[in-house]
């Protein structure tokens, strides 16, 4: 199993996935046109797909979730707006207490999986389990086990230890959820109880894309093959917390629905969404089909969405142009929306999305024989020969022009309330120009003899190539040997230990949640991919965890914000430019600054006339 995470700050933070608006209105209800039968269009990302449980350190990714969004349903999830809907088809929350904070949630009667097994508390129960980790053999540290060169846990994995690879730490979300929650007599519902209060508890069970099939899971896992009988085996052991039947789950949890190709065995592709797996070619498309088990209101109108993979921009470009898809929405590039004007019978939206582009410093762990980066002085100093400056005026301006601008928060979106404040309080000011000199002068002090760092990025994507390329060649200038860990797996291989030295990707938002964000610096957190740890930091986000004044919220990050600039977490890029070209062949497409950006209403979507073979 690989390890991997990734997304960006919106209004305060935001969950985030590693990342790879339309003309319309913002309707958060079912289209009621109804399914068309042999209907179709085709779709392109920038990245394959490769597992069904983004819930892992492997599978975080929106690759990943931008499918699993439509194939597994849940309790709530977010419009364009961008507002939080609760998905009243799929069941139910209810806040019963306040102190202690508890929640009852309830599955609606009727509700299946694809294979006609009901969705109920199993499903939930497993979705806890995993979540909050508070089965977990205490103090196991799966990095040992990790390949440096795949990012996969190697076969040496011991198979008596319970492990989920949620992410999960005891400070934030269900991992507050240290009791085992209590199921309804209904056999649809659970009731947890969280031991202190957490500001985002509406976000943390069950939203769409997360829950996996409990049934599957046992089967596979303890090798029952009746899946009532496997229901129960799990929620024996779940409750009993039998270590011997959770370790299997757990590494099937963690590992059994990673995939990338369609799998021979038609149960990992089980689905309760509106659309399941029907096809997946290697490296080229996912092919989904309606669910016919699907019984909430966001019922496909589209009998067939076909997801083609298409990395290289200008090659997404020229598909969309010979009709070979009908949505994409690539890399943003000057040759792109210039690419784009020449095209008919297409709407183009050229905007600020909700990723950000930015650099990441392995504080341990990586590659470098002197972990480079462990060294403050040599961080700070690589911080100043990263042409942030140059970056945004050669590749992101000729796109978007005087609105791109640097982004210089960790924490905030450009615009949003809080931002000015914290990169006025920050040293992000320091970084806006190269210095060549102020670096060379660290570099000395710091006493490192080996001054190589090898960047991890995506070798297959035209604008990371060159964000490469002038970072090699300004730390050059002043000492450093940046060497090439670029790879299409790029993904796979971020956090894993001796990988690489510094990292460059982009982060996307996936929720309006203050705390969602802070995984990616909390000591341990899921997102936390550079092994930074802060304990200054750590008891911030404690405090952000129980915080309900919206303006202490905003003052507690702008010092989280200031702490990591001056621990020299790295340094923030852009804020990218977002380009979704639909064709007239298909209406309804209303992207969104949060992920899953463009396929947030797939269900929505209809073919139009133009679309109609005579």
């Amino acid at each position: 199993m690989k390890r991997i995470s990734a997304a960006v700050a919106l209004t305060a933070a935001g969950a985030l996935v590693i990342s790879g608006c339309a003309a319309g209105g913002g309707d958060d209800t079912g289209d009621d046109s109804g399914l068309v039968e042999g209907s179709s269009i085709t779709a392109a990302w920038n990245q394959a797909f490769y597992s069904m449980n983004g819930n892992t350190s492997f599978g975080n990714a929106t690759a990943n979730n931008n499918i699993n969004y439509l194939v597994l349903d849940g309790f709530n999830y977010y419009n364009n707006t961008p507002e939080l809907v609760e998905n009243e088809s799929f069941g139910s929350y209810e806040l019963v207490s306040e102190d202690p904070l508890t929640v009852t949630y309830t599955i609606n009667e009727g509700m299946k999986w694809s294979d006609g097994t009901a969705i109920d508390a199993a499903d939930m129960m497993l979705y806890w389990a995993a979540e909050s980790r508070a089965l977990d053999t205490p103090d196991f540290d799966p990095d040992e086990f990790t390949d440096p060169d795949t990012g996969e846990f190697t076969d040496a994995f011991p198979t008596d230890v319970v492990y989920f690879d949620s992410g999960a730490t005891p400070t934030s979300g269900l991992g507050l959820v240290t009791q085992t929650p209590e199921i309804g007599e209904d056999g649809r519902s659970v009731t947890i109880t969280y031991d202190q209060p957490f500001v985002d508890w509406e976000l943390t069970f069950v939203t769409m894309g997360e829950m996996l099939p409990a049934h599957i899971v046992a089967k596979k896992a303890l090798g029952i093959e009746d899946g009532d009988e496997a229901k129960q085996a799990l929620l024996d052991a779940i409750e009993n917390d039998d270590a011997a039947a959770l370790a299997p789950i757990s590494q099937f949890w963690n590992s059994g629905f990673n995939f990338t190709s369609m799998p021979d065995d038609p149960d990992l592709v089980v689905a309760s969404g509106p659309y399941m797996i029907s096809d997946y070619e290697a490296d080229q498309f996912v092919t989904l089909t309606a669910n016919p088990e699907y019984a909430g209101d966001n019922s496909a109108n589209i009998e067939e969405i076909t997801i083609r993979f298409i990395p290289d921009p200008l090659a997404a470009v020229q598909a969309l142009e010979n009709g070979e898809v009908d949505i994409i929405q690539p890399q943003a590039t000057a040759d792109i929306t210039t690419a784009l004007e020449g095209i008919d019978g297409i709407t183009v939206d050229t905007s600020l999305g909700g990723t950000y582009e930015h650099v990441d410093l392995q504080f341990d762990q990586g590659k470098n024989p002197e972990n480079i980066f462990s060294n403050p002085l040599v961080r700070e100093a690589f911080m100043k020969v990263i042409p942030r400056q140059e970056i945004v005026d050669t590749l992101i301006k000729p796109i978007i022009g005087d609105d791109a601008i640097l982004r210089d928060s960790q924490l905030f979106v450009p615009g949003a309330e809080g931002y000015d404040e914290a990169a006025e309080s920050n040293t992000s000011a320091d970084y806006a120009e190269v210095d060549i000199e102020g670096a060379k002068a660290l570099l000395a002090e710091s006493g490192i003899t080996d001054t190589s760092v090898c960047i991890l990025y995506a070798s297959n994507n035209p604008r990371r190539v060159n964000e490469f390329a002038l970072i090699q060649a300004s730390a050059a200038e002043a000492g450093f040997n940046v060497t090439d860990c670029g790879s299409e797996e790029w993904g796979g291989l971020l956090g894993t230990p001796g990988a690489y030295d510094a990292s460059l990707f982009g982060w996307q938002s996936t929720s309006l949640g203050v705390t969602n964000s802070l995984p990616t610096f909390e000591t341990g957190g899921i997102n936390n991919l550079n092994f930074y740890s802060s304990p200054e930091v750590d008891e911030i986000i404690s405090q952000l965890n129980v915080e309900f004044d919206e303006q202490k919220k905003i003052d507690l990050q702008v010092e989280m914000d200031r702490l990591l600039w001056e621990d020299f977490y790295g340094v923030t890029i852009f804020q990218f430019p977002e380009v979704t070209a639909i064709s007239d062949r298909v209406t309804n497409v209303d992207s969104s600054i949060i992920a899953p950006t463009v396929f947030w209403n797939a269900w929505d979507w209809e073919v139009t006339d133009a679309g109609t073979e005579e």
